[in-house]
């Protein structure tokens, strides 16, 4: 095989082995997620943010290489299903709200019916896509039920992406492709960025605003409502969460000059603490080579500023997932 250039891998051991086993499942993980990208359908919906260069990526180079297959949404057909969706339809979702979020009793009832009526029309947009994940950015500027949309989608954006539909704000297409690859492997995935080192106690601040993956937080995931919406015109209400305390990996899907995509992973722990109160997902987050040399080991591979997190140590796993996909790997820490 390796003088005809058949990639292959092997897996040393005997049958009754715990190693063995932990082997092959390793790479029975890697090849589902290599399958699942190579049949999924991502959603691309609205456009980039200015001036985030390090996000922006090569659609074609992402079919190629994934296998996955790029389908362009607008923003105007999910404000069309929201205009239609039924007050049952509504009342129903708010039920769902309080059940799986935490609602704080000062969220205004007109923006949770509005969260809600995003949400349902959500639902019915990712069916009639058959979407398996979704990027999206828009700013909803001078066009009213636009602007209603987006500045009420991170409810409905947080359900989807703990139903195995990942959702990625700022249209950010390899991280989406890295929550996807987390999801698959069962450890979550959520959205997130570096916010702040903290040198006393030898820590990094990480989170980000719009979709947390509730399925994975510490606790019950908050509802907080937003006098000035993140990134978008208008109001309404975000999610507030902390990982879960414990192993975490970081995933972030690289675009290298050589290798075209790489994997960057890193292995730490989230850790309890004060975090920022302001309606984001927000964690702190422990690694072994200690903040200076987490932060500088991970920024040498040239990643975006966003990562994907899930629960649980799983680079190996990753390191196996990046060889059957013929990419790059490297771990940080």
């Amino acid at each position: 095989m390796a003088r005809a250039r058949i990639p292959f891998h092997q897996v040393t051991g005997v049958l009754d082995d715990a190693q063995t086993w932990r082997e092959i499942e390793g790479w029975l993980a890697a090849a589902q997620v290599r399958a699942t990208l190579t049949s999924a359908r991502l959603g691309l919906m609205g456009h980039y943010y200015s001036g985030m260069l390090d996000i922006m990526t090569d659609l074609t180079l992402v079919s190629i290489v994934f296998g996955t297959h790029a389908e362009i949404v607008e923003v105007d057909e999910l404000s069309a299903l929201g205009a239609d969706v039924d007050e049952a339809s509504l009342t129903q979702r708010l039920e769902d709200f309080f059940e799986r979020f935490d609602v704080q009793p000062d969220c205004p009832r007109e923006e949770l019916r509005r969260a809600a009526r995003t949400s349902v029309a959500l639902d019915a947009f990712v069916a009639r896509h058959d979407l398996d994940a979704l990027a999206y950015f828009y700013c909803g500027t001078g066009n009213t039920p636009n602007e209603d949309t987006i500045s009420s989608i991170i409810l409905g954006t947080s359900l989807l992406t703990a139903r195995h539909i990942p959702v990625a704000g700022e249209y950010e297409v390899k991280n989406v492709l890295a929550m996807k690859i987390m999801d698959v492997l069962g450890t979550g995935g959520s959205f997130t960025e570096y916010y702040a080192m903290d040198f006393k106690d030898d820590l990094v601040l990480m989170g980000h605003d719009g979709p947390g993956h509730i399925a994975i937080c510490e606790g019950k995931t908050k509802v907080r409502p937003l006098t000035v919406y993140h990134g978008k015109v208008g109001r309404g209400l975000s999610v507030e969460m902390s990982v879960k305390h414990g192993p975490v990996t970081l995933l972030s899907v690289v675009e290298d000059a050589e290798l075209r995509f790489k994997l960057v992973v890193a292995e730490g722990e989230c850790v309890a603490g004060e975090i920022l109160e302001i309606g984001n997902t927000n964690s702190r987050y422990r690694f072994p080579l200690g903040v200076r040399g987490f932060v500088n080991a991970w920024n040498t591979q040239g990643p975006a500023h966003h990562c994907a997190v899930g629960v649980g140590h799983v680079a190996a796993t990753l390191k196996k997932t990046a060889e059957l996909m013929g990419i790059g790997f490297h771990q940080a820490c």
